[in-house]
């Protein structure tokens, strides 16, 4: 392995590769409406599966990006990765019905896991610990920013030039960040350190991991927080424009509950070393789902409404989002912190089990909205207090 990057610069490059996928989820978000309207859509709620294929196809790539990385390297995977999801947006520029809009989608959903898989198992092939979980979490502050502007860059991006050129974007930044990897980031895994990709190395290593206490039940708690953020996501267009009426204000809401939340990451960063992943995440995951299920039964019982009722919405999605920070990184360190011999892999199924299983949990929760919040806010309720109870059941030593 070659000289390391400086830290900063490998924190901005792994956030950017991270914020691909934020990117190529919530660009999306404002053009729903025209969307629906264009594809001749009926039914709102289906538009919602244009963010539900393409994390799809994040969670099946995984299984295949991360053993390949660990077979290959790190970057040829995360350099084909990011092709695969250029070439893919032209397809979703020209899709001409929903059907064929989420075919798109779900490939470059398979394309754009290796950033999410192998860049993690590549900050696992550099840092251990807390030291990994402080990275982690600048990264993700960084990262914030993506997610922010996407819905507002999107929006702008669909009034001047139609909802069809949000793809485009794509392609401008899949090839910004392929070129600075391929011309920067030197392989973080040497060829003495790679495995060959066979499935009987995957069973090997789903053994493996299924033996230790520590991954199992970290992704069980992950499992439950991403279906979290993503039922959320997928609600969030009908949630602001349908509920609450903000119209096209719902960008800007948008970036105000992403910035104040992505002081979680800072907050991350400066207490994991002091206070341990164990902690901050179950704290996390106890606070999310006493707020949610409060907010959802004075809102239920009538006793929040009128004008307060949007000001407590953006307040509580600051809140899901401030607290959701707490918990993704911590959990994903302490999953990965055992299975530094074979991260790649280890990333792969991880991600792979909990975005599918997250899905098929936020999939019905967004197709619940009934022109409120109170489905969704009850569900996210629910997945955090199952959250917080099996990570009572996880080893606290880290």
């Amino acid at each position: 392995m070659g000289k390391r990057l400086a830290l900063p610069e490998f924190i901005l490059l792994t956030a950017l590769l991270f914020s691909l996928i934020a990117f190529g989820t919530d660009a999306m978000l404002p053009a729903f409406g025209e969307m629906a309207a264009d594809l001749n859509t009926s039914n709102a709620n289906r538009v919602q599966l244009v963010v539900a294929a393409f994390v799809l196809g994040t969670g099946c790539g995984q299984l295949i990006s991360g053993p390949l990385s660990d077979a290959i390297g790190r970057k040829p995977v995360l350099l084909g990765g990011i092709g695969v999801f250029i070439i893919t947006s032209f397809w979703a520029w020209g899709s001409q019905s929903l059907e064929m809009l989420l075919l798109a989608r779900f490939i470059q959903g398979l394309g754009i896991s290796a950033p999410r898989t192998v860049g993690m198992a590549m900050v696992r092939d550099l840092y251990t610990g807390r030291q990994m979980a402080r990275v982690v979490s600048l990264a993700m502050m960084m990262f914030v920013l993506v997610p922010a502007v996407a819905p507002l860059i999107g929006q702008g991006i669909m009034l001047a030039f139609g909802w069809r050129a949000i793809f485009m974007s794509f392609v401008v930044l899949g090839c910004a960040v392929g070129l600075w990897l391929w011309i920067r980031q030197e392989e973080t895994h040497t060829p003495e350190r790679r495995r060959p990709m066979r499935v009987a190395t995957m069973i090997s290593a789903a053994k493996e991991m299924a033996a230790s206490r520590r991954v199992v039940i970290s992704l069980l708690v992950l499992c439950m927080s991403y279906a979290i953020v993503f039922s959320y996501i997928s609600s969030a267009q009908q949630l602001f424009v349908v509920w609450l009426d903000a119209g096209a204000r719902f960008p800007v809401y948008f970036a105000i509950i992403a910035l104040v939340s992505g002081t979680a990451s800072a907050l991350n960063a400066a207490l994991v070393v002091r206070l341990g992943m164990w902690l901050l995440s179950t704290i996390g995951l106890a606070l999310l789902a006493v707020g949610s299920i409060s907010v959802g039964t004075l809102i239920a019982s009538g006793l929040i409404s009128g004008d307060v009722l949007l000001y407590v919405v953006i307040g509580w999605s600051m809140m899901l989002f401030f607290l959701s920070g707490l918990v993704f990184s911590n959990v994903n360190a302490l999953a990965m912190e055992p299975m530094g011999h074979i991260a790649g892999t280890a990333s792969a199924i991880i991600g792979s089990v909990s975005t599918l299983a997250s899905i098929l949990i936020a999939v019905p929760i967004g197709q619940m909205f009934n022109g409120t919040g109170l489905p969704l806010m009850f569900g996210v309720g629910t997945c955090a207090a199952i959250g917080f109870f099996l990570n009572l059941q996880n080893p606290r030593s880290v």
